[in-house]
């Protein structure tokens, strides 16, 4: 797929700084829509078929978490870029659980929200939810896990998960039982290894510790110092 073929929504009440984003992202050959506000943005997407959404989270009427929050319901697996002035871990920490897969704080260059950009989009593209079609089934203990359908199951419980869990969870998969460092994951799921992806990874390991939490064959361990274990016990 074309740059000019993505769909970006774009969510920023600052009006000279949506016009900036607006252009260089046209001019980088994305296809663009905006919103001034929370109400307007969930209006868009209700109406609209996006590929990512780039959301700033002081915004009027409903704020960019809730926002995330409703999107969430409905869709797990778009990419959601987080724009905020805010510089309090707390609220990253709460953008990330509700389900955002990444942080920008104010002010930002275009080439670092370019580069997350395309990084996410690549990514999102290689994993496609399917329709109908066998999709590929990947056993971790008790559970199934399927990648393309962004789902993981036991006992016949099916949990739904976004995108970069899906993605977290098929690297670990692929390297059950071996030491694996903090900046390996992050350049093989995040594409980067900056110092706040190295607490988005923290976020999405606390969640997924409590996904697995039903069988005690499946546990991530975490090695001070060095990364972690994603340890599968076999019953054989």
């Amino acid at each position: 797929m074309n740059d000019s073929e993505f769909k970006i929504l774009l969510v920023e009440d600052d009006e000279a700084l949506r016009f900036i984003v607006k252009d260089n992202l046209e001019q980088n050959g994305y296809n663009v829509m905006v919103a001034e506000d929370g109400a307007i943005a969930l209006n868009l997407f209700s109406a609209n078929s996006f590929d990512l959404i780039v959301l700033d989270v002081m915004l009027p009427k409903i704020d960019g978490f809730q926002v995330a929050e409703k999107i969430r319901k409905t869709n797990l697996q778009i990419p959601i870029i987080f724009l905020t002035a805010r510089s309090m871990t707390e609220d990253k920490i709460l953008g990330l659980t509700i389900g955002g897969d990444d942080y920008i704080p104010k002010p930002f260059s275009m080439e670092e929200l370019l580069l997350k950009i395309k990084i996410f989009l690549r990514r999102s593209q290689s994993q496609p939810v399917t329709n109908g079609a066998a999709s590929v089934k990947i056993s971790i203990g008790n559970f199934d896990f399927h990648p393309d359908d962004l789902s993981l199951s036991i006992d016949g419980q099916l949990r739904s998960l976004t995108l970069k869990e899906a993605e977290l969870i098929r690297f670990f998969a692929e390297n059950a039982n071996k030491v694996l460092s903090r900046n390996e994951i992050l350049q093989k799921v995040w594409g980067s290894d900056d110092y706040f992806l190295g607490r988005s990874l923290d976020v999405f390991i606390s969640r997924l510790r409590k996904y697995f939490k039903a069988d005690p064959a499946v546990k991530i361990t975490n090695l001070h110092g060095i990364g972690f274990r994603f340890s599968v016990k076999n019953d054989n």
